[in-house]
Parts: structure tokens; C-alpha cells; sequence
């Protein structure tokens, strides 16, 4: 490719061959989105939980903050290769490592949003002869809904920028345009593939943020 490649990723953009077919941008966007999708789910089926329950009694908190920082630290690169060579080719190796990506978010954000609840409005709740079910789901989570749509956001974050690792091991998604243009030394094409990585990841990052706000009691939202 010769000439300047951000002009061309611009005109590669702006082609219309490249928004129609198996291989276009819509079918592409839709692609890294399921995968993100799928990947926050399944990180949100297993930390969420956890995260309330520790949020919730204060047990094993030194143990959660500890398993998520260590999890932190994990190279999602180097996370997706190992489970490609333990599992093959396909979606279930990124597919994990997009999952244990989610989890640290996602378990910060479930024992911090039960943490911030008042303490004298969650003792006021027991002295009227609620339920620990009741204190967490009528009092403390609604108090701290904020904080858990936070940790949503924070994952979904990473794991969108993250997800077109996915076309590393073979499967779909934005990251299609990266590897082939990679390969095939079309730089427009990679700077293009980056693009639209990024902004999908900021529309979803603008997305969460107006769902935290609206998350907020009216009160602190005012304030």
C-alpha cells in the first residue's frame, strides 16, 4: 500500500464494498458484540454473586480483593494462546479469557455498590425486622446500583478493546480487519479495523455512563 495509510483507512472506511456481505463492517460490529456480550455475561454469572455475598456479610473480602487483582495482572494475549493450545482453534479460548478480563470489574463493583449502603439505614432495616434477602435486595442494592452498573461499564470497556483477540485464534469480529490487514501489510485497512474498535468501545463506555447516572437516586444525582 502506498500513500498516506490514515488518509487511506479513511477511504477504506468510507467504501461501500466494505459494509455489505459475510465479511462487512455491520456483520463484523454485531460479531465483536456478541462476543463481548457473551463474555460479560458469563464473567457477571460468576462474580456478581461472590461480589454480594462478600459485600454483603464482609467475609473472604481480603481473599476476593486479592483473586481480582491477581486476575488483573493476567495478559489477555497470553491468556488467549494458552487456551487455544489446551482447547483449539475457535471461541471458547478467547472466550475464557474475555471472562476471567470481566470478572476483577465486575466483583469490585458488586462488593463495593453493598459496602456503600448506609450503615445506620441497613441497621435501621434489620431493627424493623427484615430479612438478609431483604436488607440486600430493598435496601443495599438499590443504594448502590451506581456502583455495580460501574463495574458493568468497566468491563464491558475491556472486554470490547479487548475482543478482537478473538480473530487471533480464528474466530470473527473486528479484529478480522487488524489480523488480515497485519498480514497482508494493508495498513489502512489495520488503522481502519482500529478505528471502529475504538469507537465502538466509546459508544458502549457513553452507553454504561448514562445507565450509571440513571442508576443514581435522585438525591445524590442532584447533588
Amino acid at each position: 500500500m502506498t500513500g498516506n495509510p490514515y488518509v487511506g483507512s479513511l477511504a477504506w472506511l468510507t467504501d461501500p464494498a466494505h459494509w455489505s456481505g459475510p465479511g462487512g463492517i455491520p456483520l463484523r460490529t454485531l460479531e465483536h458484540l456478541g462476543y463481548t456480550a457473551l463474555g460479560v455475561l458469563v464473567a457477571a454469572l460468576l462474580a456478581v454473586p461472590v461480589g454480594l455475598y462478600v459485600g454483603h456479610t464482609g467475609r473472604f473480602k481480603g481473599l476476593a480483593v486479592a483473586a481480582a487483582g491477581a486476575a488483573r495482572a493476567l495478559p489477555t494475549l497470553g491468556l488467549v494462546t494458552l487456551f487455544a493450545l489446551l482447547v483449539g482453534i475457535g471461541l471458547t479460548a478467547p472466550l475464557l479469557s474475555f471472562v476471567i478480563l470481566a470478572i476483577p470489574s465486575l466483583l469490585a463493583g458488586a462488593y463495593s455498590a453493598i459496602e456503600s449502603a448506609d450503615p445506620a439505614t441497613v441497621d435501621a432495616a434489620r431493627a424493623q425486622g427484615m430479612t438478609e434477602w431483604q436488607i440486600l435486595t430493598r435496601v443495599e442494592l438499590p443504594l448502590g446500583m451506581p456502583l455495580l452498573v460501574g463495574g458493568f461499564r468497566g468491563a464491558t470497556v475491556q472486554v470490547v478493546a479487548t475482543a478482537m483477540l478473538a480473530a487471533y485464534v480464528g474466530s470473527g469480529g473486528l479484529g478480522r480487519y487488524i489480523f488480515q490487514g497485519l498480514g497482508s501489510q494493508n495498513y489502512p485497512q489495520m488503522i481502519a479495523g482500529s478505528l471502529l474498535v475504538i469507537a465502538l468501545a466509546l459508544m458502549l463506555d457513553l452507553a454504561l455512563l448514562l445507565a450509571q447516572r440513571l442508576a443514581t437516586p435522585r438525591g445524590a444525582r442532584t447533588a
